[in-house]
């Protein structure tokens, strides 16, 4: 199925979670927050939220600095 993340279409697999989206991009260790369809998705509920066809999903990774 195809969803949007970040700006780009990418196919994931039917019943793919925001977690392992997460996993997926590399960020399974970042602190990162979701959104899909412009709703924020509580990083206690990523690994049952389940994406479907056509969401659009941004996800941004923390970074320190200073």
């Amino acid at each position: 199925m195809q969803v949007t993340v970040n700006s780009q279409t990418q196919s994931v697999e039917a019943g793919t979670t925001v977690r392992q989206l997460i996993e997926r991009l590399k960020l399974g260790n970042a602190a990162c927050a979701a959104e899909v369809n412009k709703r924020l998705v509580p990083r206690k509920s990523h690994e049952s939220h389940q994406l479907r066809e056509g969401d659009v999903v941004e996800i941004v990774s923390l970074v320190g600095g200073g």
